[in-house]
C-alpha cells in the first residue's frame, strides 16, 4: 500500500525497510507556486524590516557552537541564518551582492524585494500575468532610476574638503552599534580611504587597507595606522623594541640547516657525532645571519619559526627578528615597505630590503599581548586601522560596521553623486513612478502602481522602526514632498525637528540606491518567472 513501509533483505540475509512516499509528495505549480516562493521572500523580508534605519533593532545569531553574533547588518543576519527555502536562499543572495558590490544598504535591498512580492502576489489575485507584473516593474525601475539622477546633488569628493565623505560615513554608522563614536569612526574610515585612492582613476584598492583589532580597551581608542600592524612580537624579549630606519628582510625561507631532498636517516652514535652535527647546524645559522647582515639589513621578518639556539644566535649578532608572520600578513608588508619576498638567504641583496622609517612593538596595559607596528614605510599608501574593544563580540561588530563605511566612501569616489536619506529618494520615486503610471493605458500601469506603493516600504519601515504612527507619517512626508517639490523631505527618525534630510546631513550615495532598485527589481522578475520546481534527479520535491 502506497505511503507504508516494506521489509526487505539484502544478499547477506539483514532486513531492512525500504518506505514508499513518493505518493505523498506534491509538486507545486502555477499560481500555488508563485504564492510559496512570495511567502517565502515575504517572511524572509519582515524578519529584516525591523532591523532597519537609526532606530533598528539588532539580531542575535548564535551558532552551532555557541557563538554570539550580535548585528543589525542585513547580509551578516541572513549568511549566519539556516535558510532552506530556495526562494529565500536567492534574496540571502540578493543581499550579499548588494554587500560586495556597494557595502551599505543590504537591508534596504531585501525589504523593497519584499515589498515588491507582496505587491505582486495582490495583482495574481487580480489575474494579472506575472509576466505582465515583471514588465510593469522593469518600467516602473526605469522611471525610479531616471529621477534618482534627477534629485541627485554632486559634491567633489577631493582631498581638501572631507566634511561630505565625513557626513556620508556617520550615515553609514548611524544604525550600528557603534554609534556612541560615530564621528571618529567616520573620519577613521574617509582617513583610510583617501590615503589609498587613486583619484586619476576614481578607484580604491582595498587590498591595501587592512582592519584588525584586539580585545581590551575602548572604542574610542580605535586609530589609523599609516602603515602595517602584524599581530607578532620580536622572537626574543632582549630584542630591542623599536628600531628606527629600519631595513626589512622579508623571508619565506626557515632559519634552518638545508635538508636532503630525499627520504634520509641520521644515526648519532657517539658524543663527537652530536658535536659535529651542532657546529654544522651553528655554522648554517651563522652563514645565514651573515647573509643577512651583509645585505644591510637590520630587521628580519620571517614566514617561518626558527628554533631556540637560532633565536639566541639572532640576538648574539644583533639582528632583532619576528618569526611565524602569515601568507597575507607578509605580502603587505612588502607592499608597504616597497621590499621584495626572499625565497632563499642566497637571493638576498639591498634592493630587495624593504624600508620603514619605525617598527616599534605596542604592548597593552598589564597584559603580556603585543603587536608590532610597522609605520612611515616606503609606499605610504597602505594603512591599518586598528579596532579596540571591551570584547570580540564588539570588535567583529566594529569591523562590519567599519566595511560599510570604508564601502561607501570608496564609491563616493568612483562617483561624487549623493541622494538624501531617510526615506526621502524613496518616495521621491514613488511619486514619479505613480505620476507615470497615470499616463499610460496597458496593464502594466497597475504593477508600476504597485512598485510606487513597494518604494514607501522603506519609509514605513523607517517610521515603524523609530515608534512612529508609519502611515499616518509617511503620508504626511510624502503629501509635503508633492506640495512643495522637495525631493529632500524624509522621516525624522531621530526626532531632530525637521523632515528636511539635509539639514540633518542623512546622506546615501547614488550609485547605491541605483543598485537596490535594480538588484530588488531583477531578482523579483527572476522569482516571478518561476512557476515550477524539479529537483535535479527528476523526483517532485517535499513542500
Amino acid at each position: 500500500m502506497s505511503g507504508q513501509p516494506t521489509l526487505a533483505f539484502d544478499e547477506f540475509g539483514r532486513p531492512f525497510i525500504i518506505i514508499k512516499d513518493q505518493s505523498t509528495k506534491k509538486r507545486l505549480h502555477g499560481i500555488q507556486a508563485h504564492k510559496s516562493h512570495i511567502l517565502a521572500g515575504r517572511t524572509l523580508a519582515n524578519i529584516l524590516r525591523t532591523s532597519l534605519g537609526p532606530k533598528g533593532m539588532d539580531k542575535m545569531l548564535v551558532g552551532p557552537d555557541g557563538d554570539v553574533t550580535i548585528t543589525n547588518d542585513g547580509a551578516t543576519i541572513l549568511q549566519q541564518m539556516d535558510v532552506e527555502h530556495q526562494i529565500a536562499k536567492l534574496l540571502v543572495e540578493l543581499s550579499k551582492s548588494q554587500d560586495d558590490e556597494i557595502g551599505d544598504g543590504t537591508t534596504s535591498v531585501v525589504v523593497l524585494a519584499g515589498a515588491l512580492l507582496e505587491q505582486a502576489e495582490q495583482l495574481l489575485d487580480r489575474g494579472i500575468h506575472p509576466i505582465r507584473i515583471a514588465d510593469g516593474y522593469e518600467m516602473a525601475a526605469h522611471i525610479a532610476l531616471k529621477r534618482l539622477d534627477e534629485i541627485s546633488d554632486v559634491f567633489p569628493a577631493g582631498q581638501e574638503d572631507r566634511e561630505p565623505l565625513i557626513r556620508t560615513a556617520m550615515t553609514t554608522l548611524g544604525s550600528k552599534i557603534i554609534n556612541k563614536c560615530q564621528r571618529k569612526m567616520a573620519e577613521i574610515a574617509v582617513e583610510a580611504v583617501m590615503s589609498v585612492a587613486d583619484m586619476e582613476r576614481k578607484d580604491v584598492d582595498f587590498e591595501l587597507i587592512k582592519v584588525t583589532g584586539k580585545v581590551g580597551g575602548k572604542l574610542e581608542d580605535t586609530m589609523l595606522v599609516k602603515g602595517v600592524i602584524v599581530d607578532k612580537d620580536m622572537s626574543h624579549p632582549q630584542m630591542p623594541k623599536s628600531i628606527t630606519d629600519a631595513k626589512i628582510a622579508i623571508l619565506t625561507c626557515p632559519f634552518e640547516p638545508p635538508k636532503p631532498k630525499t627520504k634520509y636517516g641520521l644515526h648519532v652514535s657517539s658524543v663527537e657525532d652530536y658535536r659535529k652535527l651542532r657546529e654544522y647546524e651553528k655554522e648554517k645559522f651563522t652563514e645565514m645571519i651573515k647573509q643577512v647582515k651583509d645585505a644591510g639589513a637590520n630587521l628580519a621578518i620571517c614566514q617561518w619559526g626558527f628554533d631556540d639556539e637560532a633565536n639566541h644566535l639572532l640576538l648574539s649578532n644583533n639582528l632583532p627578528a619576528v618569526r611565524w608572520v602569515g601568507g597575507p600578513e607578509i605580502e603587505l608588508i612588502a607592499i608597504a615597505t616597497g621590499g621584495r619576498i626572499v625565497p632563499r638567504f642566497s637571493e638576498l641583496s639591498p634592493e630587495k630590503l624593504g624600508t620603514a622609517g619605525v617598527v616599534r612593538e605596542l604592548s597593552f596595559g598589564t597584559t603580556k599581548d603585543h603587536m608590532l607596528v610597522i609605520e612611515e614605510c616606503k609606499n605610504s599608501r597602505a594603512v591599518t586601522i586598528f579596532i579596540r574593544g571591551g570584547n570580540k563580540m564588539i570588535i567583529e561588530e566594529a569591523k562590519r560596521s567599519l566595511h560599510d563605511a570604508l564601502c561607501v566612501i570608496r564609491n563616493l569616489v568612483r562617483d561624487s553623486r549623493i541622494v538624501y536619506g531617510g526615506g526621502a529618494a524613496d518616495i521621491a520615486c514613488s511619486l514619479a513612478v505613480a505620476a507615470e503610471a497615470d499616463k499610460i493605458s496597458t496593464l502594466e500601469q497597475y504593477a508600476m502602481r504597485a512598485f510606487a506603493d513597494a518604494l514607501e516600504s522603506i519609509p514605513l519601515a523607517l517610521a515603524e522602526n523609530s515608534g512612529m504612527n508609519p502611515i499616518e507619517t509617511v503620508a504626511k512626508v510624502k503629501s509635503e514632498q508633492a506640495r512643495a517639490e522637495n525631493p529632500r523631505l524624509g522621516i525624522d527618525c531621530m526626532g531632530k525637528g525637521t523632515n528636511d534630510m539635509r539639514e540633518q546631513n542623512v546622506i546615501e550615495t547614488l550609485i547605491g540606491k541605483k543598485q537596490q532598485i535594480c538588484l530588488a527589481t531583477q531578482l523579483v522578475k527572476m522569482i516571478l518567472k518561476i512557476d515550477d520546481i524539479r529537483s535535479q534527479g527528476g523526483d517532485d520535491m517535499d513542500y
